[in-house]
């Protein structure tokens, strides 16, 4: 009796069926591990098990590549649709982007400056929602279509300063108690520095929530005192009709 034909076997890995999405994910996941520096098509699709040239299909150069990491950074943020208080919102995005921040250190650099170089309606999609839904959230607030983009720029402004202050507050020695040395304070002339080293103790205790949020109060207290004055500034011209 003839034995039965033996079936092929497959030795090789199996191809990954590629979308723009898992593209994007798996640059992502090498940015987080290994730097902007490592990112490239070459590396890309030895990540991906594929030729780096099919990759082009879903971003034309590196600088497409990179705007499509800094998109699917920013599709992790998203407003809450359940509550339209827009100081609520605000304070929450802050402390989201903050979060996705300490999630994607590497990609800080690409959240910060990478939208400078690109014109505004040029820029991808994922970028531009957040603007768009906080431009909605404050109109619906009250404010003017003008003054609701002054308040996103103040907004975006201190946000993304405080995320590069936070990731600058680094010490020389963790293990050391005295703050002047742990922040490396004594190296600044005694004479020309009073009031900075004698900060040495805050310095080397700073909370970044803590710090942002104690901001978001200065900020979010201003902007809703301007909003009753726009408010108030409306009534009688109103009242004229």
């Amino acid at each position: 009796m003839a034995s039965p034909k033996e079936q092929p076997t497959s030795t090789g890995p199996r191809k990954v069926r590629l979308s723009r999405e898992l593209v994007l994910k798996t640059a992502l996941e090498l940015v987080d591990a290994n730097g902007l520096e490592a990112l490239s098509m070459r590396r890309l699709g030895q990540e991906l098990g594929c030729d780096p040239m099919s990759l082009y299909r879903y971003a034309a150069n590196r600088a497409a590549l990179l705007d499509g990491v800094t998109e699917a950074v920013m599709n992790e943020l998203s407003l809450s649709a359940d509550d339209p208080d827009w100081q609520v919102q605000l304070r929450r995005i802050a402390h989201d982007l903050r979060l996705l921040a300490l999630r994607h250190p590497n990609t800080v650099p690409l959240l910060v400056t990478r939208p400078l170089s690109t014109p505004l309606g040029l820029r991808p999609l994922g970028t531009l929602r957040p603007l768009e839904q906080i431009l909605g959230l404050l109109i619906e607030a009250g404010f003017e279509p003008t003054d609701a983009l002054h308040v996103y720029r103040a907004f975006h402004g201190f946000v993304y300063g405080h995320i590069l202050n936070d990731f600058q507050e680094l010490v020389v020695d963790a293990d050391e108690n005295e703050a002047t040395l742990r922040l490396g304070l004594h190296h600044l002339p005694v004479k020309e520095f009073p009031r900075l080293r004698a900060l040495g103790p805050v310095l080397a205790e700073y909370d970044g929530a803590a710090e942002l949020d104690q901001g978001l109060t200065i900020l979010l207290s201003g902007l809703a005192e301007q909003l009753k004055v726009c408010g108030s500034d409306a009534v009688p011209a109103a009242s004229q009709l």
